[in-house]
């Protein structure tokens, strides 16, 4: 069933359940999620950070990469969570923070699984919001304000002209080969070039280590080709490099969706 997120309505949800377990059969096929600038290190250690651009509205975007192909998430080992850190974007579902009116509202996926019988109610009987869903609410929040700052934080990269677009290239135990394209990441030398001043400033932001964490995070791409040995096509090899200014105009961006 497709997901349909709502507003949440303390009347039209007073008798609402969620069930809270430690599956995630919803991401099975999820190979993409957006990252948050407050998770970049957590991310960092476990999976590969990379932009992306949207080809409608040309805008980027940070995301973790879960798998290689598209509705392919291999941290999840059947429902389980095949890793340390489960990105907050995840973390949240089946709600998500939207704009409602001039502010934010809490929305929830009204077709989600996670909807039963037996679970964690939202509100009490007097219409206020429960426990459970008072930590819901701060987590969304906290994740709204990270959000804001990691637009800033592609905005900054941006406008210094430090991403490169870089492909990937797999050999498949089987023999097959394909590239995995699409995707940008910071180009160090750039980033050694900004003046002093600039290095400082991005310093204090918190921006260099974020810049930083997503270079770092590149070595994760060893561990997603670890975990395909769970598949059915393992991979064998992987080959990193950085797409040339000639031809990035015809690289095809595959692992978005």
């Amino acid at each position: 069933m497709a997901i349909n997120y709502i507003p949440l309505d303390k009347e039209k949800h007073k008798n609402m359940k969620v069930a809270v377990n430690n599956t995630f059969a919803f991401a099975k096929n999820t190979h993409l999620a957006a990252a948050s600038i407050k998770e970049f290190a957590q991310l960092a250690s476990t999976m590969p950070i990379v932009f992306i651009q949207d080809p409608k509205s040309e805008r980027h975007h940070v995301v973790a990469m879960l798998g290689m192909e598209q509705n392919q998430n291999l941290f999840l080992n059947g429902e389980r969570w095949n890793g340390p850190h489960v990105p907050m974007n995840i973390l949240r579902y089946p709600f998500d923070v939207r704009p409602d009116g001039e502010k934010l509202g809490v929305y929830i996926d009204e077709n989600s699984d996670m909807i039963a019988d037996e679970g964690q109610t939202l509100f009490t009987s007097e219409g206020e919001a429960s426990d459970f869903l008072k930590n819901r609410q701060q987590f969304l929040a906290d994740l709204a304000n990270s959000e804001m700052i990691t637009q800033r934080f592609v905005k900054t990269v941006i406008d210094l002209d430090l991403l490169e677009q870089i492909q990937i290239r797999l050999t498949y135990k089987n023999g097959q080969q394909r590239n995995v394209t699409g995707m940008l990441s910071i180009n160090e030398k750039k980033m050694l070039e900004l003046p002093d001043e600039k290095v400082l400033e991005l310093h204090k932001s918190g921006f260099l280590g974020a810049m930083y964490a997503v270079m770092m995070s590149l070595g994760q791409l060893n561990r997603l080709v670890e975990l395909s040995n769970n598949t059915e096509n393992p991979i064998s090899n992987m080959q990193l490099s950085v797409v040339k200014a000639e031809a990035q105009n015809d690289a095809v961006a595959t692992p978005a969706q």
